[in-house]
């Protein structure tokens, strides 16, 4: 069963929403805090709120969940309403263009196509798309600006479809302690912070042979450690940073023991 289309009073949120970005953009009586900002300085808070989009996803908290899609969708209102003033486009056109995409992208149900999608379709019509746009290296079009493991996963996968990459994950672990070695050797600060990089960028392609996905397992990674650095505070008989090793490490086996047990 398809969707019902959005009422009128549904669509006219979405009208006042750009309406409101107008006026708050309007030399004559705006705010002065939106009237200062540009791509640049609103580029940041794009970022935040789709993290925090993420975050409330996570928590499985569907209020902020609303919430957060909002600010993240005002992000958009606003980056579009700075476009429009400079003549470049306004709201409708990217609504336009996305829309335009996903039907293409998504042939075998807006077209004559059959079958399903599946990542290979997927990154196929994502490549003709590139190529269209005149891009010419397998890696054109990974952004800067995503997470480092994020983007050090999505080039090494780029470079593999083109067949650079190691034929088993064998190469890539050994790589992995070929990268520690040469950190270990240098004593220049500059000679080891591009071998950090090296070496976080070969666990990153040995996580990726393995099938795993690097950030979404460095995420849980975090919370996992948070968690139970949390529950090491929480029990301990006296001040936690007075504590020598041994009782710290103490403390983690147990919270980890329990962790354990209610599995």
């Amino acid at each position: 069963m398809s969707e019902s289309a959005p009422t009128p009073d549904k669509r006219a949120q979405m009208d006042r929403l750009i309406d409101i970005m107008a006026q708050l953009r309007n030399p004559d009586g705006g705010c002065d805090w939106d009237l200062a900002q540009n791509f640049a300085s609103i580029a940041p808070y794009t970022i935040e709120e789709a993290y925090e989009v993420a975050d409330a996803i996570e928590r499985g908290d569907m209020n902020d969940l609303r919430d957060e899609l909002g600010d993240l969708l005002l992000q958009v209102v606003f980056h579009s309403r700075m476009a429009q003033e400079a003549g470049n486009f306004e709201f409708s056109d990217v609504a336009q263009a996305i829309s335009d995409k996903m039907e293409a992208r998504h042939p075998h149900v807006f077209g004559d196509q059959s079958g399903s999608m599946g990542e290979t379709r997927w990154e196929n019509l994502k490549e003709a798309e590139r190529t269209e746009k005149g891009e010419t290296s397998a890696v054109d079009g990974v952004a800067l600006a995503l997470p480092a493991l994020m983007r050090a996963q999505k080039l090494q996968k780029r470079a593999a479809r083109t067949g650079f990459d190691w034929p088993d994950p064998r190469g890539s672990e050994l790589k992995i302690h070929e990268e520690i070695d040469e950190l270990k050797a240098v004593t220049c600060e500059i000679d080891q912070f591009e071998e950090a990089g090296d070496l976080l960028f070969a666990v990153v392609n040995f996580v990726r042979a393995n099938g795993i996905n690097a950030e979404e397992a460095l995420r849980a990674a975090n919370g996992k450690f948070e968690r139970r650095f949390r529950g090491m505070e929480a029990i301990a008989d006296s001040d936690f940073a007075g504590l020598s090793l041994d009782e710290k490490e103490a403390l983690w086996q147990t919270v980890k023991s329990h962790e354990k047990s209610a599995d």
